[in-house]
C-alpha cells in the first residue's frame, strides 16, 4: 500500500535550517521526534534522558542504557542475551535514530547539520532526540545559504562528503564507547553504523511513498558506493530480486550481522548476510501481498 506523502512542513524558523525536515520526519514516523534547544538551554538529564556524550564515556550511564536492552531481550525472548550482543542492540538503538538527524535534512532539503555528540540527548522510551546544531552545509542555491552558520559547498558530491563527515564526527565517540562492551573490531562496528544509516533513511523514505523510496535507494548508492568512504566499510549494496510473479523486490546486503540469531536461532533479519535469496523472496513477496 502506498503511504501518502506528508504535506510540506511550515518554513523553518530563522536559524533552524533542519527544522522543516525534522517536522516531516515526525509526520511520517510519529515514534521519533527531534526537538532543537535554544543556545542557552542545557542538555536534558535524568528522567529517562541519556546524553550521547555519556554513552561515549562508557561508564554508568552506558551500563544503565544497556540494562534496558538486556531486560528487553530476556522478557521478549525468554533467554538472556550475550553481553556483547546486547551491546550491539544498544548501539543500533542509538545509531538508527541519530543517523536520521543527518540523513533526513540532506535527503529532503539538501542541508547537512553539524551536531556534536555533546549536544544530543536521547529519551528512548519517549522516542525524542534533543539537539543543538553547530552550523550546517548546503548548496549555493539554497535559500538558507546566507544564514549564520551556513557552510556553502559547490555541488552534490561535496554535500555527500559533508554528510559522511558530519555523521562520522557525531558517531565516532559513541562507537568508541560501545566498543568497550563488544567483541568486534572497527570494521565490524562501522559496518553496523553503515547499515543503520542506510536502512534508517530507506525505511523512512518508504513512509513518504514509493517514489521517495526509490529515490532514497539511488541517493544512498551515491552516498555510500561501497569503497573510498572511510570509516564506512561498505555501501548501500541495493539489488533487486524477482518475485514469484516476476515483480521486482528490492533488497540489500548488510555489511554487518547483529547476531539476533543468537537470541532467536530460527530468525534472521531480512537483509542479513545469513538470509538466503529464497527466504528473502518468500518474505518480501508475502509483505507485498499484505
Amino acid at each position: 500500500m502506498t503511504v501518502p506523502v506528508p504535506p510540506p512542513a511550515p518554513p523553518a524558523p530563522y536559524g533552524s535550517p533542519p527544522a522543516a525536515a525534522y517536522a516531516r520526519l515526525t509526520g511520517a514516523y510519529p515514534g521519533l521526534r527531534c526537538t532543537e534547544r535554544a543556545p542557552d538551554e542545557p542538555v536534558p538529564r535524568g528522567g529517562g534522558w541519556v546524553g550521547a556524550a555519556a554513552l561515549a564515556a562508557g561508564g554508568a550511564e552506558l551500563d544503565a542504557f544497556l540494562a534496558w536492552d538486556a531486560a528487553q531481550v530476556a522478557r521478549d525472548h525468554g533467554r538472556p542475551g550475550r553481553p556483547d550482543v546486547v551491546a550491539g542492540f544498544g548501539l543500533h538503538r542509538y545509531v538508527w535514530p541519530a543517523g536520521l538527524l543527518f540523513t533526513v535534512p540532506w535527503f529532503l532539503d539538501r542541508r547537512v547539520p553539524r551536531i556534536p555528540a555533546e549536544q544530543v540527548a536521547f529519551h528512548r522510551t519517549d522516542g525524542v532526540l534533543s539537539i543543538r546544531t553547530d552550523g550546517f552545509a548546503c548548496l549555493p542555491d539554497d535559500p538558507a545559504a546566507g544564514l549564520p552558520g551556513a557552510r556553502v559547498v559547490p555541488d552534490e558530491e561535496a554535500l555527500r562528503a559533508e554528510l559522511r563527515a558530519a555523521s562520522a564526527a557525531h558517531l565516532t565517540p559513541v562507537v568508541e564507547g560501545f566498543a568497550t562492551r563488544m567483541r568486534r573490531g572497527p570494521r565490524a562496528l562501522w559496518g553496523m553504523v553503515t547499515d543503520d544509516l542506510v536502512e534508517g533513511l530507506w525505511y523512512l523514505a518508504g513512509l513518504f511513498g514509493e517514489a521517495e523510496e526509490r529515490r532514497a535507494r539511488a541517493e544512498l548508492a551515491l552516498l555510500l558506493p561501497g569503497s573510498g568512504t572511510a570509516p564506512y566499510p561498505g555501501g548501500g549494496a541495493f539489488r533487486t530480486l524477482a518475485g514469484p510473479d516476476g515483480s521486482a523486490l528490492p533488497t540489500r546486503d548488510r555489511v554487518s550481522c547483529c547476531f539476533f540469531y543468537t537470541v532467536r536461532p530460527e530468525d534472521t533479519c531480512l537483509t542479513c548476510p545469513r538470509t538466503c535469496d529464497a527466504d528473502r523472496i518468500t518474505r518480501l513477496a508475502a509483505a507485498a501481498a499484505a
